[in-house]
């Protein structure tokens, strides 16, 4: 006859592991778009610092170059865009995942 104890030890433990593997699959699909999002960010600030730097130095006389001011402006607006554009997505992403009913 097998005692209860026996019994007990033969059940195999659940996997918390795996359970954890996916929260962590998922963390880290959140994480790069984290990322990409940070980035695109830090693409902003740079551009408008440089824009700035060019204006004052247009403003002081000291830019060999204009179109050096142009082309930054250029940079800086595209990634303004290009951050207005992942947000939107995101929204809309938000948006589509509330709407999903399980």
């Amino acid at each position: 006859m097998i005692s209860p104890i026996d019994q007990i030890s033969s059940i195999a433990p659940a996997n918390p592991a795996s359970s954890l593997e996916k929260t962590q699959q998922i963390d880290g699909s959140a994480g790069a778009f984290g990322s990409i999002f940070r980035s695109a960010i830090d693409n902003v600030i740079t551009t408008d610092n440089e824009k700035t730097q060019l204006e004052y130095q247009l403003s002081i006389g000291e830019l060999d170059n204009p179109a050096l001011l142009t082309i930054s402006s250029s940079k800086y607006q595209i990634a303004v865009d290009l951050l207005i554009q992942l947000r939107n997505k995101a929204l809309e992403a938000y948006s589509e995942l509330t709407r999903i009913s399980l």
